[in-house]
């Protein structure tokens, strides 16, 4: 048996240390490191001092500080009511569509658009991490590769689209500008700003894919925006409600599951349950659609790139084929400092046979 190496005594702070310690980090922004870096973020955004309640900062790889601020106006805004707010609109609005008619097609297909990991919100400076990235670049390349998409589908018969939502659309969760979890972001405007630019960005996609085909909507739930992703999800059907060529599943289940033909296809947006259990847990959790299928995918998302998987590809498992999706974000500094860059930016789809399911992969770059 091994022996342990003695150790020294260990020091520990008091309960009144520790509370001290917690009361100047939360409330005290006077103890910042470097407290003119805090003035002049504070006067750049024309922020009174007096109205700040608490400051959160942290170095970026090259030695500036960032800082995620709440001010009183912030905790005046209250989530919920901004969700209900947005939801009584959606309800009263609610615009009318006018059903298509659609032609009969002889050899038809599904279109899956999965336009992964868009992280509205996200900042990155060209300076620090060597690309740009804000929300009006996120918008524009997630626009820009649907068209992409659409384009490269042209050849085949679409007789419906699966159109997956959520996995990161919103890059933070809360007024505190951190995810869902509490990491502190680097973001270019206000989580609010950030849930009416990716709600408009998803109508205007909803209403383009409807041109082609009849769209099913699945949202799969994430890291980031856990909650307000949701609240998103749930706005978006309410818009649509009156649109009858359009399906929505936006439940809170961490993995979905949708049929076409003899394709079963599951979405996760890839935190969750390790990538070997995924076969099996699709045949356990829907025995049915498994019996009833004989080709079979796991469409993930969250790393923003393709894996290499113990000693193959991540793809093919007996009977399942997983695999990860590509992203159209740019590292920011966090990920630029640990060296996790130069993944190409893309949005992805594939196109799937009734019979013979997934015969072609789509990818458009950036």
């Amino acid at each position: 048996m091994k022996s342990r190496k003695a150790e020294g005594p260990r020091l520990r702070l008091s309960i009144e240390e520790v509370d001290m310690i917690r009361e100047l980090r939360a409330n005290n922004i006077d103890n910042v490191n470097d407290n003119s870096a805090l003035t002049n973020h504070l006067n750049e955004r024309g922020i009174d001092k007096d109205d700040v309640i608490s400051v959160k900062h942290w170095q970026s790889a090259s030695g500036d500080y960032r800082f995620s601020i709440v001010t009183k106006e912030d905790l005046s805004i209250k989530e919920s009511l901004i969700f209900d707010k947005v939801n009584k609109f959606v309800e009263e609005y609610s615009p009318d569509y006018t059903p298509i008619k659609r032609k009969k097609q002889s050899e038809p297909h599904l279109l899956v658009i999965n336009p992964a990991d868009i992280h509205i919100g996200k900042y990155a400076s060209a300076i620090e991490t060597g690309e740009e990235y804000n929300s009006e670049i996120a918008v524009k390349r997630v626009m820009e590769g649907i068209m992409g998409l659409i384009d490269k589908a042209q050849g085949f018969q679409i007789e419906k689209i699966l159109f997956c939502i959520g996995n990161d659309v919103l890059h933070i969760d809360n007024v505190y500008s951190t995810t869902t979890k509490g990491t502190p972001q680097d973001t270019d405007g206000k989580w609010w700003e950030h849930y009416e630019l990716a709600l408009a960005l998803y109508v205007e996609c909803i209403e383009t894919l409807r041109k082609i085909a009849p769209v099913d909507v699945v949202h799969s739930m994430s890291n980031h925006d856990y909650q307000s992703g949701f609240h998103l999800a749930h706005t978006l059907q309410a818009w649509f409600r009156k649109a009858k060529d359009i399906t929505f599943d936006v439940t809170v289940a961490h993995r979905k599951y949708y049929k076409y033909g003899t394709s079963l296809i599951g979405l996760e947006h890839g935190d969750g349950a390790k990538m070997d259990n995924l076969p099996l847990l699709m045949a356990q959790e829907k025995p049915h659609m498994w019996a009833n299928t004989k080709t079979r995918y796991w469409y993930l998302h969250h790393i923003h790139h393709k894996v290499k998987h113990k000693w193959r590809d991540a793809k093919d498992f007996i009977g399942v084929t997983v695999e990860y999706m590509r992203s159209p974000s740019a590292a920011d500094s966090w990920h630029a400092r640990k060296g996790f860059t130069g993944a190409p930016k893309a949005c992805e789809g594939f196109v799937h046979h009734k019979e013979l399911g997934q015969v072609a992969r789509l990818t458009h770059f950036f």
